[in-house]
């Protein structure tokens, strides 16, 4: 028997809580035991800049955080409705001035994210006592505080938090190891070459001796190349490698180890955002306009759920986005409108008509659910017929006046340019190659192009910042307009230099593939 949830709510919404967890449960959702609370509007926007959490370390960027969300209520900008933690039990927060109508959609909202956050995989290695953890953070930097002194502190935060980014999101769910020069190869030879599976008569032309001693040319070579090599492979986590070799004090370290792992916490709701709101939005409409919601209050939920699902021309709301394709997916999965029979379809009217009464939507969302996050949730599911059906286009600014403006309505375009915002949740790739480059210990980085150009503005910061950290010069190699470019940080109080890349710029000792 599932636990039945808390109750420590006011007895006018204490009833709708319980039947809206015991409708979920009937449909399948699986979440977290969740702890609601009610709060006012200031103790809501206090813990809403703390990213949710009623405690997190001292930093500036939390009173800045504050003060926007205080005014933006107070000029009637807009408010939180509710938020909820990723976390075991999970936390969810209502505000108080709320109508009952809000509430009881924010509940049904909040059920959908805790069973996001509980079986899709990609939250599978994130730290379910979160809550916990970050008091504990909150209390090693307050003891660094007192030992090194509030400025020297939080100077040093102001530098992590500008390098957060550069971690290596999949890290957690695989192990990067070379891969194999052929699926089916055997482990190489003893000489270092790769021999395949073959019968004694065929062993010359399958493992022909000339091919056998080139592999092993080249692996003699490759291996040369790497005798000194620092790091031998390029390293994605450029925190963790700064961890491991940069010159920080303990403290330092300590510091910017809570930075990282608070970055890792944080990033698969940065990789699922469009399918964890669709997926929350998804039930709280079904939970309402089926079981929860009474004739009068109809005008009061439509008017909320339509803000929650309002797009403004030339944005991108995940909200909206997510949903319809969620709704999409269980309405092709319904009706069989998939696969190689929906597919040798080529007219119009025969697939309007198509359905083969298949009704497996319920079923394909809840594994769509379980195991994508949104680049390969957009990559599979947004089809053509969709992206004409919701009108989507790649808008760009206007030169003139700013303003967005349709560039394309080509879908091929809409899709890669939708894939290139997703990956990496929308930072550039980012490598170290070397961490002794020239032998004069500087640190070489490489940005992999992923369709993201590099902003110069915020590289050049970026590189500062990491010149204080490493102590020692630090360059960049990143693609700008189709162009490969050198930036050099040799003094963090000055503006880095860039130059183009040609053939007489020194090779760092790694290579990094496109």
């Amino acid at each position: 028997m599932p636990a039945r949830p808390r109750t420590d709510l006011p007895p006018a919404l204490r009833d709708h809580m319980v039947a809206i967890h015991a409708r979920a449960r009937e449909y399948g959702l699986d979440f977290f035991e969740v702890v609601f609370e009610v709060l006012d509007f200031d103790t809501m926007n206090r813990i809403a800049a703390f990213g949710g959490f009623p405690v997190r370390y001292p930093h500036w960027r939390w009173g800045m955080e504050y003060e926007k969300l205080r005014k933006r209520d107070a000029y009637g900008m807009g408010r939180i409705y509710e938020m909820v933690i990723n976390n075991d039990p999970s936390y969810a927060y209502l505000q108080e001035s709320n109508s009952v109508t809000d509430q009881k959609l924010v509940m049904a909202h909040v059920y959908g994210h805790s069973d996001f956050f509980k079986c899709n995989a990609w939250f599978g290695a994130t730290n379910r006592k979160m809550m916990d953890e970050m008091a504990n953070h909150a209390t090693r930097v307050r003891r660094h505080i007192e030992r090194q002194g509030a400025d020297a502190v939080e100077r040093f935060i102001d530098l992590c938090l500008s390098v957060e980014h550069l971690i290596d999101p999949h890290s957690m769910y695989l192990r990067r190891e070379p891969a194999r020069s052929a699926r089916d190869a055997e482990p190489p030879d003893r000489n270092g070459a790769d021999r395949y599976p073959a019968k004694p008569y065929m062993e010359p032309f399958i493992n022909p001796r000339e091919e056998l001693a080139r592999q092993r040319e080249r692996r003699a070579a490759q291996a040369e190349a790497r005798k000194g090599r620092f790091p031998a492979e390029p390293a994605r986590d450029v925190l963790r490698f700064l961890l491991r070799h940069a010159p920080l004090e303990p403290w330092q370290a300590d510091v910017l180890s809570i930075i990282r792992d608070e970055a890792y916490y944080f990033a698969p709701q940065a990789m699922t955002k469009i399918m964890n709101e669709g997926w929350a939005t998804y039930w709280h409409s079904k939970l309402m306009t089926s079981h929860f919601l009474d004739a009068s209050e109809v005008v009061d939920y439509a008017e909320q759920h339509s803000g929650v699902l309002a797009m403004a021309p030339g944005g991108f709301n995940p909200y909206k986005i997510g949903v319809e394709l969620f709704k999409d997916i269980e309405h092709r999965w319904d009706t069989g409108r998939h696969g190689p029979e929906w597919e040798r379809l080529e007219s119009i009217g025969a697939k309007k008509r198509f359905d083969d009464g298949s009704m497996k939507g319920r079923e394909k969302i809840f594994e769509v659910r379980r195991i994508y996050n949104d680049v390969n949730f957009i990559d599979e599911f947004l089809t053509e017929e969709f992206a004409e059906a919701h009108r989507l286009f790649v808008a760009r600014p206007d030169r003139a006046t700013g303003q967005p403006r349709i560039a394309t309505r080509d879908f091929t375009q809409i899709k890669q340019t939708l894939l290139h915002r997703l990956s990496n949740m929308g930072q550039p790739i980012i490598y170290v190659v070397d961490g002794n480059y020239l032998n004069r210990g500087e640190l070489y980085l490489a940005h992999q192009w992923n369709g993201l150009d590099i902003e110069i503005a915020t590289a050049v910061e970026v590189l500062r910042n990491l010149r204080r950290l490493w102590g020692r010069p630090v360059r960049l190699q990143a693609r700008i307009d189709d162009e490969e470019r050198l930036f050099t940080c040799d003094d963090p109080d000055e503006q880095p230099s860039q130059e183009p890349i040609n053939a007489d710029s020194p090779p760092p000792a790694n290579t990094l593939e496109p």
